[in-house]
């Protein structure tokens, strides 16, 4: 059979296609689409800028708040309703993006947080005393993660003076303390003269058969401290000072 060639209108507005006529018929004519691979209509419909902004948003929460955001903290950082938040991050689960299923939302940050923190009181003195008088020693408390310090029981010493600078302490750095009465020659220990506090290197005389402790500044030449009834109350393990 040839197949038709074109179409023409007559005078009563019907046509023909190749000596068929239609007279004023409704004629349908089906479109056959191909059908999309599997998963690739979703794909489409997800907006790459969008993602990378949610990925972003999510890193920046993680290391500002040291918790994941929920959906609803998303959907409000990023401005999108919370349902589309919700088909995002189902989106990127499956891309690898993140993880993200029943809820719980982790990504490579994640993996690598040590959530667990210590707190600590800040104190110009060593705290000591009754626990009142320990509380009103502190000018205030601050959260360090333990991977940073380690096991133990910690405080942070303000430190004062030129004694230690040549250790690296300045005049006020804070000192990182592990609390323990025992400590080894030549670490740098928080200790308790004569009812004051200081900050100085533990070491020992071989020919006295004694502890003292070495204050570290050679420009000032400070004597080193002999006494019998030094108390050592923790390790310095950590400085954090100030660049600016």
């Amino acid at each position: 059979m040839k197949a038709p060639s074109g179409r023409n209108f007559d005078h009563d507005g019907a046509f023909t296609i190749s000596g068929l006529d239609f007279c004023n018929q409704s004629v349908i004519i089906p479109i056959v689409n191909e059908p999309f691979k599997k998963g690739e209509a979703d794909m489409r419909s997800k907006n790459p800028e969008l993602m990378a902004k949610i990925k972003d948003f999510i890193n920046q929460f993680i290391l500002s708040a040291s918790r994941t955001p929920s959906v609803d903290e998303i959907a409000k950082g990023v401005g999108i309703s919370k349902g589309t938040a919700h088909n995002y991050l189902k989106e990127m689960n499956e891309r690898r993006m993140i993880f993200y299923q029943d809820g719980e939302l982790q990504n490579r940050i994640t993996d690598k947080c040590s959530w667990e923190n210590v707190g600590m009181p800040i104190s110009g003195v060593i705290p000591c005393g009754t626990p009142e008088q320990q509380v009103e020693d502190v000018e205030e408390y601050v959260f360090m993660p333990r991977a940073l310090v380690g096991s133990g029981d910690f405080f942070i010493l303000r430190a004062s003076g030129d004694s230690m600078i040549d250790a690296g302490i300045d005049s006020g750095d804070l000192v990182v303390i592990r609390r323990q009465l025992e400590a080894s020659p030549g670490q740098i220990v928080a200790a308790l003269v004569d009812g004051g506090s200081t900050l100085k290197r533990l070491e020992y005389d071989e020919e006295d058969e004694r502890y003292y402790l070495q204050p570290e500044n050679q420009a000032m030449n400070y004597e080193p401290i002999y006494d019998s009834n030094i108390s050592i109350q923790g390790v310095a393990i950590r400085v954090m000072k100030s660049l600016e």
